[in-house]
């Protein structure tokens, strides 16, 4: 009996595959049976001149309730245009006689190649897949903008002085390094873009000249979109490169009007001495880092009119050293990258550092901050001293309190998101809250920031004024000095916003 059900089971399931098989050649021949698109173009941004792009795709569906047979899916300018495509896991630039059942669909997945143009500005790159089903044409429009790159790979040291232009971008592997004795000069509207893991290691020195029309910029090199479907780019998404290490024997670096972002970390000075200037940095923004943004150890830094904001650890960590920060905004209301719970408090401040090889000790010899912004999402408990986002790390209990040998600070008319503390280092300071800004990454903005001071946020007006005429103009060049309510706290001055009128 049971070999009898069997049998019965393989005769019923080669009756069914023979009638399944008999129905795919039951095409419709309905001229108004048509396919549909995901898609009606497929657009990549901007693609770096012979390199190859990522992969986008779209689904094409039958949503008619008979088979269709597409005679051919062709690439309109094979071979010129640099697209290529593959249709269902076949590459190739034409495809014929494909199935498509009823209510079914189908991947096509593109790439594209950019040829060099010798193009400032990126030309649009355009071509088409056809659609042929009974006689009817269908289409998808692909669209690239190509841009050409100077590639710097495998590994580059600039032994001797370098000036680097802005005529092309520049796309770098693995890493660049000034070496001990030469300068690098970069002129106004120099463009690095990081491919991932590359780095820049200054043991020379540094001189980035931007303006605030044309500012050099350091970014990671994704153009695309992490999650399309929200319109996140990879430019708001940190940890695509490493970031700029100076080594201990590098000095007199500037940055003027430079903006970097995205990487694992920012800036990174290591054990130095503060007899010489580390570096001067000057109306730049240092942003979206997935570990350190500033850190160094035992430098000279004078900062004035940055912003340095977003970090997964401390936005600036000083050990020892000698320091300035003036008009300057610190700001971490991190959201993308490492967790938040591994986030660390905005300033810190230490004179002693410990590794899991050594300890050893650096005098803080001077920590000044001027009219300086120090603020993030951590809550400002009002019960403890030095918490919220200011946090002191001293070898000696009792040492926080400062003292001019060993941890020698100064605030000087800030607005500091801790609690309030009663010590002659701190002079008219603003403390507890935040202050409003313009944007702070709510889901609206798709984790865009913008820390300009809004419509009546505290910390307008309270600047010190006679640091303020030292250093007359914001970060975008407002004046510090001319409007009714200047100074104000922090690397922007206060503009007042036009209210959205709500209907």
């Amino acid at each position: 009996m049971k070999k009898v059900t069997v049998l019965y089971a393989l005769l019923t399931l080669a009756f069914s595959m023979w009638t399944g098989c008999e129905g795919i050649n039951d095409y419709s021949v309905n001229p108004n049976h048509r396919l549909r698109f995901s898609v009606d173009t497929l657009s990549f941004d901007t693609i770096f001149s012979s390199i190859g792009s990522v992969t986008k795709q779209f689904m094409v569906y039958n949503p008619n309730g008979e088979t269709l047979k597409i005679e051919s899916i062709l690439l309109a300018n094979a071979g010129k245009s640099g697209f290529r495509i593959n249709v269902d896991g076949r590459k190739g630039d034409s495809f014929r006689d494909i199935d498509l059942w009823k209510k079914d669909s189908l991947y096509v997945a593109v790439e594209v190649t950019v040829d060099p143009n010798g193009a400032h500005q990126p030309p649009v790159i355009e071509d088409s897949i056809l659609f042929y089903t009974n006689g009817i044409r269908q289409s998808v429009l692909l669209q690239a903008y190509g841009q050409d790159i100077r590639l710097i790979k495998g590994g580059v040291t600039f032994t001797e002085d370098t000036v680097l232009t802005a005529d092309l971008p520049y796309l770098v592997y693995d890493s660049l390094t000034v070496a001990e004795g030469a300068t690098l000069t970069l002129e106004k509207g120099v463009r690095f873009y990081m491919h991932s893991q590359a780095s820049l290691i200054v043991a020379g020195t540094l001189k980035a000249a931007g303006t605030r029309e044309e500012p050099v910029l350091f970014r990671g090199d994704r153009l695309d979109y992490i999650y399309a479907e929200i319109a996140l780019p990879y430019d708001r998404v940190p940890g695509q490169w490493r970031g700029i290490y100076f080594t201990p024997a590098s000095f007199d670096n500037e940055l003027n009007h430079v903006i970097i972002r995205n990487g694992f970390s920012g800036l990174v000075f290591r054990e130095s001495t503060p007899e010489r200037k580390k570096i001067d940095i000057r109306h730049s923004q240092i942003t979206n880092m997935d570990d350190h943004l500033l850190v160094a150890i035992n430098c000279r830094i004078e900062v004035s009119d940055s912003e340095f904001s977003n970090s997964t650890n401390a936005t600036v960590t000083l050990i020892g050293g000698k320091h300035r920060f003036v008009h300057c905004t610190l700001a971490n209301y991190k959201k993308i990258g490492k967790s938040r719970d591994l986030q660390s408090p905005c300033l810190m401040l230490s004179n002693h550092l410990k590794t899991d090889e050594s300890e050893m000790d650096y005098p803080l010899l001077q920590a000044d901050f001027d009219n300086c912004i120090i603020d993030g999402s951590f809550s400002a408990d009002s019960t403890h001293l030095y918490s919220g986002e200011l946090m002191f790390f001293t070898k000696e209990k009792g040492e926080e309190q400062g003292n001019d040998a060993t941890f020698n600070y100064r605030f000087n008319s800030c607005f500091i998101k801790t609690a309030r503390i009663e010590n002659e280092r701190f002079v008219r300071n603003l403390f507890i809250k935040s202050p409003s800004y313009l944007k702070t990454a709510t889901k609206e903005d798709i984790y865009e920031y913008d820390f300009r001071l809004a419509n009546e946020s505290a910390g307008i007006g309270r600047a010190d004024r006679t640091v303020s005429e030292q250093f007359p103009e914001d970060r975008y060049g407002v004046s510090r000095l001319t409007g009714d309510t200047a100074p104000s706290i922090g690397a922007y001055e206060y503009v007042y916003q036009e209210e959205e009128k709500k209907d």
